[in-house]
């Protein structure tokens, strides 16, 4: 069991890296669903099955579509150097060094016993009442935030037509 969580987190993180890697944006929402289904087999192999199925219908199913459909509105091409605005110039490497240096801090507070070990859902009823109860304002936010951002790309894709 634990070389299959070792190569499918491997999977997800060289696949992760395609997702912000790619020039074309059909295959970078390709490689997120290799990255939502790699996660669902690494939640399988952790004994959360039903987080398991969710991942794949909810995020690698629905999600997924919504992007793709998005991606068709906005008729994206391949990006090309010359695309890259002049911020995303002088932020990409300090946010590179910020965000290796945030793994190798949860790394070292993982192996160095500094971490509280994380509550486990039961099952279903239990996750559940975490989302609804103590993430209800969370959940209702993402929702809403996905829901402008289609929105935002419909009318963008009206626009050039």
């Amino acid at each position: 069991m634990l070389p299959l969580f070792y190569i499918f987190g491997a999977v997800a993180i060289l696949a992760a890296l395609s997702v912000v890697l790619q020039q074309t944006p059909v295959y970078s929402a390709l490689s997120l669903i290799v990255v939502l289904c790699s996660l669902a087999v690494v939640y399988l192999l952790l004994g959360a099955e039903f987080l398991a199925v969710i991942q794949v219908i909810v995020y690698a199913g629905a999600i997924m579509v919504l992007f793709v459909l998005v991606i068709m509105l906005l008729n994206a091409r391949r990006e090309t150097p010359a695309d890259r605005s002049r911020m995303a110039r002088w932020l990409g490497f300090p946010l590179l060094i910020a965000f290796f240096g945030q793994i190798l801090f949860a790394t070292w507070r993982h192996f160095s016993g500094l971490h509280a070990t994380p509550q486990m859902a039961a099952g279903p009823k239990s996750i559940g009442e975490l989302l609804f109860r103590n993430y209800a304002l969370p959940f209702e936010l993402t929702s809403v935030l996905i829901l402008v951002a289609i929105l935002g790309a419909v009318i963008l894709a009206k626009k050039q037509v």
